[in-house]
């Protein structure tokens, strides 16, 4: 069988008569259908097959199980295990919007917010939303960013994700359009190899309301993919990213595995892969990783 179909959900939520239904439907979309392999009791399990239209055998088996919260991805056997992990940050290794957490401090979350989620459906330019932003947040304490540092909260299975697939001989880089204090001390918490994202400019020991340029989003997203790959003699085929928003895009649709995780509505259309009901450790399910195979998180250093 070339192809595998994956499903995966919360813990218990995953049943063998669920996995029997996508079966079924597989066959009666015209698919040759393999025997099921547990990833994960009750979690996680794939369903090998052999079809002539992936995508349309898809789309069959999760209109059938879209009353259930189940997240169903169908990929080639070949190249399944990625080398290369590009993540989001926001709304994707952490929960929320660290940018959101700054104005909460100066009192202004509710207008700063909108405009986030506009910008992450993609409704607004990103770097101007961006810089819209932080004008906003002018005169607010430097140590406002060490207190959201603190703060800041892990999404389920981040930390599974990262170790694992570092434990498997995988690069791993956390990519955002938010800001360097953030995206370090995730890099380190987590161990990722490195970490890119925006300066934040600080002056007298306030925000100055600016933020250094180039900008860092969609394109210089999909650019650091490129980059990364061809320093470790990779295609995008070998890369799996990640991401929620509109500047996510564009690195989801060129790699060979592009998750779009709890993502906004335009983003999970797009995207090749989408998990909606697991956690991050869905990214390692949909590569075919065992839950025996886990590593065990990194300890912040």
């Amino acid at each position: 069988m070339q192809q595998v179909l994956t499903l995966c959900a919360a813990p218990g939520a995953l049943t063998a008569d669920l996995l029997a239904t996508a079966a079924r439907i597989l066959a009666e979309a015209g698919a040759e259908v393999g025997d099921p392999h547990w990833l994960a009791p009750d979690e996680a399990a794939d369903l090998p097959f052999e079809a002539a239209r992936t995508p349309e055998v898809l789309a069959q088996v999760r209109a059938g199980l879209a009353d259930r919260a189940i997240d169903v991805n169908a990929g080639p056997v070949a190249g399944r295990r990625k080398r290369l992990l590009i993540a989001d940050m926001d709304s994707t290794i952490i929960i929320g919007e660290s940018l959101d957490d700054l104005a909460e401090h100066a009192g202004i979350r509710d207008r700063i917010a909108e405009i986030t989620a506009r910008a992450m459906r993609g409704e607004l330019d990103f770097e101007g939303a961006l810089k819209e932003r932080v004008g906003m947040l002018k005169g607010l304490p430097a140590e406002t960013i060490d207190t959201v540092v603190a703060g800041l909260q892990l999404t389920p299975g981040a930390d599974v994700l990262v170790a694992t697939m570092k434990d498997a001989g995988a690069y791993c880089a956390l990519v955002s359009g938010g800001f360097k204090p953030m995206t370090n001390a995730m890099r380190i918490r987590l161990g990722f190899d490195q970490d890119r994202a925006n300066d934040l400019h600080v002056a007298d020991g306030v925000l100055t309301g600016t933020v250094g340029e180039p900008i860092l989003g969609r394109d210089a997203k999909l650019a650091t993919l490129k980059e990364l790959c061809a320093a470790r003699g990779l295609t995008p085929e070998a890369a799996v990213t990640v991401g929620d928003g509109a500047n996510d895009l564009a690195m989801l649709e060129a790699a060979g595995m592009g998750v779009a995780f709890r993502a906004k509505p335009a983003v999970r259309d797009a995207a090749g892969f989408r998990i909606e009901h697991a956690d991050l450790r869905g990214l390692l399910y949909l590569q075919g990783f065992k839950a025996s195979e886990f590593a065990s998180p990194v300890a912040a250093g």
